[in-house]
């Protein structure tokens, strides 16, 4: 048979046909190329529509990956639709650790977060020199600490004994405090997991942060210490362990390069190059996040810490704050105004667009359920919302746990800057709009009526509440604790105080 390659005119035929029923997508859509990195095929993105034409769901509700594409006539699974699993990056024997503290606002990772493990995932996985040998023989411990943690402890048996110091590898250990939600921990960059969960840490105490850091750090003897330098508490902790290891601490650092880092300075202005040092406060930007990788995000085993003895007399609480010496108490929850907070930082949203037609009713909505107003470019331009309310990539990037968009038909520029929000919920006459199919839940017909049932529904909640909370109290059944919280059978939430420095933000 001859060697020769012979077109098949009606196979090109098929190929270049989207509708003919044989016809089958060419290429997966993310393959690897030669260097390793992975290659983004444009062409297998997005799905043919029922007229023909090529539809791509830019909505933000599925990852591109997962756009559909025209199956083939057997039935089978396209490569599009299947999810593509980045490889593992798994670190058994881990020589030395790097250690770091998120915020975790929310029990959720911030850009913020990411960005500073994907430094602490460079740290770990750059080659080690010299330079680095000795800081790594230093510690954040003197030597002696550091050999009684190593043969007392033996933590996924690294001690980097008798290893190269050029083949060296570390593992990333993250440090929550109070309980996780976030779901996607292991594409953040996390070899090791330690979370302090407990009562205790749902208020603002520091000191006793800063002691179970400082016990943590005794038993791994990190290389390097991690904090995000923010209002949420990370530079305040960050500076608390430095004066208890009485040793340097680096502030305002964007930038790492082997054994030197850059460090903002005079407002941002100039930059001031200074040797590493083992604790370091981040900006955010300092790098990029990991996005190429899963890690194992293996729980490693926290330092037992006892609780305080208490007195007969007194609270958990009370003896906390006697055995750690606590100089700043949580005085509990504080009323504030919602529109006060920052757009970009509030939980809860409710956001309005071009087909709201009460905007009385709107703001009336918004102040029951105690949501933080926001809008759509065509409101503000219309003259309905100030200029600082708009969402979007013209606006403000918003985060919130719960976003309502009333009248919203969803904008690409809209999308984007609610790309980061947990939950939305659409409120929209047109049940095809590109809101809707971004929203997890959907209430379609008009917004007036919607929001008019909703407050009814809020008010007959509010006045069950009101009776059972007064045949309570007739009772005689009222107590020093929220009743609120022991009537709907829900768990007190206390947040910081106003002088604390991240109590704007609760």
């Amino acid at each position: 048979m001859s060697n020769l390659f012979r077109r098949d005119p009606r196979a090109q035929w098929i190929a270049r046909n989207r509708l003919h029923p044989l016809h089958v997508p060419e290429g997966q859509l993310v393959q690897r190329g030669p260097t390793g990195l992975l290659r983004k095929n444009v062409h297998a993105i997005g799905f043919i529509g029922p007229n023909g034409l090529k539809r791509i769901d830019r909505s933000g509700a599925a990852g591109s990956f997962k756009q559909l594409n025209r199956q083939p006539a057997q039935g089978s699974k396209s490569a599009a639709q299947e999810e593509i699993v980045l490889p593992l990056h798994k670190v058994a024997n881990p020589d030395f650790y790097i250690l770091v503290v998120v915020d975790g606002v929310s029990g959720r990772l911030s850009s913020h977060d990411r960005d500073i493990l994907g430094l602490a995932h460079k740290l770990a996985t750059q080659p080690a020199t010299i330079e680095n040998d000795a800081a790594f023989d230093k510690g954040t411990v003197d030597n002696e600490a550091r050999i009684d943690v190593d043969v007392d402890v033996d933590l996924d048996a690294g001690a980097g004994a008798g290893v190269d110091p050029g083949e060296r590898t570390g593992a990333v250990v993250a440090v929550f405090f109070d309980a996780i939600t976030e779901e996607k921990l292991d594409t953040a960059g996390i070899d090791r997991l330690v979370n302090f969960e407990g009562n205790e840490y749902q208020q603002y105490n520091p000191e006793k942060r800063c002691a179970d850091l400082y016990k943590l750090v005794n038993q791994i003897n990190p290389k390097h210490i991690l904090f995000p330098d923010s209002i949420h508490g990370g530079s305040d902790l960050g500076r608390r362990l430095a004066a208890k290891l009485s040793t340097t601490v680096a502030a305002n650092v964007w930038k790492v390069n082997g054994n030197q880092i850059v460090c903002r300075g005079s407002a941002g202005k100039t930059d001031i190059t200074r040797p590493i040092t083992n604790i370091m406060l981040a900006l955010e930007e300092c790098n990029e996040p990991v996005s190429d990788t899963r890690h194992e995000c293996k729980v490693l085993e926290q330092p037992l810490i006892p609780l305080p003895k208490q007195a007969p007399d007194q609270t958990l609480e009370q003896a906390i704050t006697n055995t750690y010496e606590q100089k700043i108490t949580d005085l509990g929850n504080e009323s504030v105004n919602p529109n006060d907070i920052n757009l970009a930082e509030a939980g809860f949203i409710l956001s309005g667009g071009n087909g709201i037609t009460d905007w009385d009713q709107f703001h009336h909505a918004a102040a029951i359920l105690g949501a933080t107003e926001g809008a759509s470019r065509v409101a503000v331009d219309d003259g309905f919302m100030p200029r600082e309310r708009q969402v979007g990539a013209t606006g403000t990037w918003v985060t919130a746990k719960v976003y309502i968009a009333v009248g919203i038909s969803g904008a690409i520029q809209h999308m984007q800057g609610i790309a980061q929000c947990e939950k939305v919920i659409a409120i929209n006459t047109d049940d095809s709009c590109d809101m809707v199919k971004r929203a997890d839940l959907s209430a379609i017909g008009d917004s007036q009526e919607i929001l008019a049932a909703l407050l009814a529904l809020v008010n007959e909640q509010n006045g069950d509440f009101k009776r059972d909370l007064k045949g309570a109290v007739d009772d005689g059944q009222k107590k020093e604790s929220n009743p609120t919280s022991e009537l709907l059978g829900l768990k007190q939430h206390r947040a910081t105080p106003k002088n604390a420095p991240e109590a704007q933000h609760a």
